[in-house]
């Protein structure tokens, strides 16, 4: 089949008028950390996920992406798990930022491990790098990372990210209040310093293994207000219909940094994003109860229409019913589908 760009008049939308633009896709459902929210140790065994059998193949991988670009993606990212542990991972990078039609592809990792891989990765084509930042307190990010995690090693991934060419480095922080709520300006001090884009994500009742409480969420707000208490701020428009952040610049140049309010302002109405996890599971919500399996249609010629029957059918808005909503008794975990 060719990788024909489709017209926008061609592309699917779903049953609220949103069209598919962007794609999550997990390479591994293992970690190298555990952190609580997302992983925790005391529900995951440390050989979650190792067994290589069970994920895509990069021939799969690179079958499925065509496919979504046919359909209308033009974004990618590569998640996990951690997607550094995934071997190789450069090489399907190479053969993803060959499709014709897809115009960016970011990866979200930890860090630990980008040291050794930044170089590589650019060189493959890789557009952006995210890194989850959640302190800068040594102690406080070991027991943050379930015990597995060193600061000093994620540091050096960023740094390293940097020397190989990644002009952007984004920083991403789940901020719980009485957990790490004191690094919200220790946090954009670096950023600032470094010129790294700082997002922070309002603490989200994604799965069903990180015991949520809703009183440990820190509207982004009340973060907005500190900040701006001491860097004063301006709000920035969205850069493309669906950004997720809400973005502030810095009065004085400083740069910027943005706000990911899933809580407290739902953004479920732009929503163009679909998730695939390792195993070739479509979900249409990072919320979903269930997710398709893609596998057995890789193959066929009709995969093309299939995406897009399912994403036509797609009416999830959850985190705006979540108010009044009785959420499905189980929701797909964020280490499969890479949050």
């Amino acid at each position: 089949m060719m990788n024909a760009v489709p017209r926008p008049s061609d592309l699917p939308r779903d049953r609220l008028g949103r069209a598919l633009h962007d794609l999550r896709l997990s390479v591994i459902e293992a970690c190298n950390f555990r952190c609580p929210y997302c992983m925790p140790a005391e529900r995951v065994p440390d050989d979650y996920g190792l067994d290589a059998a069970s994920r895509l193949s990069f021939d799969e991988i690179e079958r499925l992406v065509r496919g979504f670009v046919r359909v209308g993606v033009r974004k990618l990212r590569i998640t996990g798990g951690e997607p550094l542990l995934r071997k190789r991972l450069p090489e399907l990078i190479a053969r993803l930022a060959a499709i014709e039609g897809l115009d960016d592809i970011a990866l979200t990792t930890n860090g630990s491990l980008l040291a050794a891989q930044a170089r590589a990765l650019h060189e493959a084509g890789l557009h952006r790098v995210t890194v989850s930042l959640d302190t800068l307190d040594p102690a406080q990010f070991a027991a943050l990372s379930g015990g597995r995690g060193d600061l000093a090693e994620v540091l050096r991934g960023i740094d390293a990210a940097r020397a190989a060419g990644f002009a952007k480095i984004k920083l991403n922080c789940v901020v719980q209040r009485g957990i790490n709520d004191d690094q919200a300006l220790p946090l954009t001090a670096f950023a600032r310093t470094h010129g790294h884009t700082l997002r922070f994500i309002e603490y989200m009742d994604v799965g069903t293994c990180n015991d949520w409480d809703a009183t440990r969420v820190v509207p982004s707000a009340e973060l907005r207000d500190i900040l701006h208490a001491r860097w004063p701020l301006h709000p920035l428009g969205p850069q493309y219909r669906g950004e997720v952040a809400a973005r502030h610049a810095f009065d004085d140049g400083g740069g910027e940094v943005g706000f990911v309010s899933s809580i407290s302002a739902p953004f479920c109405g732009d929503c163009h994003r679909a998730r695939v996890s390792a195993d070739g599971r479509l979900y249409t919500c990072l919320f979903a109860g269930e997710g398709t399996d893609l596998r057995p249609w890789l193959g066929d010629d009709a995969f093309d229409a299939r995406l897009a029957a399912l994403w036509r059918g797609r009416g999830d808005r959850y985190s705006e019913l979540r108010s009044g909503h009785v959420a499905p008794r189980k929701r797909v975990e964020m280490f499969l589908v890479g949050g």
